[in-house]
């Protein structure tokens, strides 16, 4: 089905590009060999007026995994794919109208009926209003369905290596003045269907200011937040429903020292209430790397990562960090079995530079659970295995992830990569302990 849409999306709009050539061969006749050098798309937006504009993109994957569940002879492999079209219409320099929709597809995982977060066969991903140019004013307002991707997405962002990503339906003011920076915004997670265009849960919101300050300190951004959480009828420890309210207010700060180290860290703390339950969690995120001038353009770094858990399910007060809205695949490992909940997370890695369009990387991990009492939670804040009375421990194992990639074009990438996570004491006594293998391939191409 992919190839097949893809390959009728070439045709029609390489058929464009003749007269895209014929429209530029008056006044550069070179022009008509560039176009067939681009992508078909861009092809057609130089037979279009300038205020309107397509792009798009298709990504396929192939990915799969041994070990599921930590199990012997539990394995599956499949094949995910997405195409995105976007429409752009700026009638004017301060107003641009986007558009963008998106089919996401499974083929044969052994888990159905299929649907998110693997297939969703359309959805309409954007559709915004923005009034302002962050470029030309200082001042830009976005209304409608959109991203929200903010600093390095621990907390807040687009989920984008999931095959249907997210999305909000937002209000969202950016302020911009020289080294300054701020974005406000009301929004709520739009709830994704496989084949219809999604909406949001009414009452399920997060709220945001988002600040920044550039080279205050010389080579670093500072970038202070605070984020307003609110849900209605959840329930509390003792059973009963509630409406969660919650702020997590914050900091990062990434920035160089002497040109060949880099830093970064981000600490956000979490006060509030579900119902009757008071809530008080925090976490952090601490890196430190090195770039060496040698063969190869290596980087070296460690990186510690924590999150509190909740030693006690039924006083009252509840103490797991809530992750919200992130984009958390590799955050806390490549197999993303690990999120930033009831976590310490220990990590070594070297980055290097194969050729000039190739980059790698492998890494080490090392995970323990914050409190052995609170479970083990992946990368979208799901808790997996828990042993509440904490005698299964809080060694839950280790990691170790290598990625390749290579960008053939500004048009075509490809990479793959694979993790193994060996099993630890707690996951060997909450489940049979199986070690886990994790292998991907994938391809993008800019249509």
């Amino acid at each position: 089905m992919s190839r097949f849409r893809l390959t009728v999306l070439l045709a029609v709009t390489t058929a464009f590009c003749p007269l895209a050539g014929m429209a530029q061969s008056t006044a550069a006749p070179a022009d008509q060999n560039a176009c067939q050098a681009i992508t078909p798309l861009t092809c057609l937006n130089q037979t279009l007026p300038s205020w309107l504009r397509f792009s798009g993109e298709e990504r396929l994957r192939l990915e799969g995994f041994t070990g599921s569940s930590f199990q012997p002879n539990s394995s599956d492999a499949y094949v995910l794919n997405r195409l995105r079209l976007g429409m752009n219409i700026v009638p004017a320099a301060w107003l641009r109208f986007s558009f963008e929709m998106q089919d996401s597809r499974v083929g044969g995982k052994n888990l159905k009926p299929y649907a998110p977060p693997y297939q969703d066969t359309f959805n309409l991903r954007q559709s915004y209003a923005e009034f302002g140019n962050l470029e030309q004013y200082h001042v830009a307002l976005k209304v409608g369905r959109q991203e929200i991707n903010l600093g390095e997405e621990r907390l807040v962002g687009s989920s984008n290596w999931t095959n249907t990503a997210r999305t909000f339906d937002a209000a969202r003011l950016s302020l911009r003045q020289g080294k300054f920076r701020l974005d406000a915004f009301a929004s709520s997670p739009v709830a994704l269907h496989d084949g219809d265009v999604g909406d949001h849960v009414p009452g399920n919101n997060l709220h945001g200011l988002y600040g920044g300050m550039d080279n205050v300190v010389p080579q670093a951004k500072i970038e202070p937040f605070l984020f307003w959480r609110l849900t209605q009828r959840q329930k509390t420890e003792a059973g009963k429903l509630g409406d969660l309210d919650f702020t997590t207010v914050g900091i990062r700060w990434v920035g160089k020292i002497a040109g060949d180290f880099d830093y970064g860290l981000e600490v956000a703390k979490q006060q509030g209430s579900l119902g009757t339950d008071s809530i008080s969690a925090w976490a952090g995120h601490w890196i430190l790397g090195r770039r060496f001038d040698l063969p190869l353009n290596p980087r070296l770094f460690a990186e510690y990562n924590y999150a509190t858990g909740d030693g006690s399910g039924a006083d009252g007060r509840r103490h797991t960090f809530d992750q919200l809205f992130p984009s958390g695949h590799e955050k806390n490992g490549l197999a993303d079995l690990v999120g930033w909940r009831n976590i310490m997370h220990g990590r070594m890695g070297l980055d290097w530079k194969p050729g000039a369009r190739w980059s790698s990387s492998i890494k080490y991990s090392r995970y323990w659970l914050a409190d052995a009492h609170d479970a083990l939670y992946n990368s979208s804040g799901t808790a997996i295995f828990r042993k509440a009375d904490g005698s299964a421990g809080r060694n839950v194992g280790s990691e170790i992830d290598a990625v390749l990639q290579y960008q053939f074009s500004k048009r075509y990438s490809f990479g793959g990569g694979f993790a193994h996570l060996f099993t630890g004491s707690f996951l060997q006594r909450t489940t049979p302990g199986k070690a886990y293998n994790y292998p991907y391939f994938m391809l993008t191409a800019a249509l």
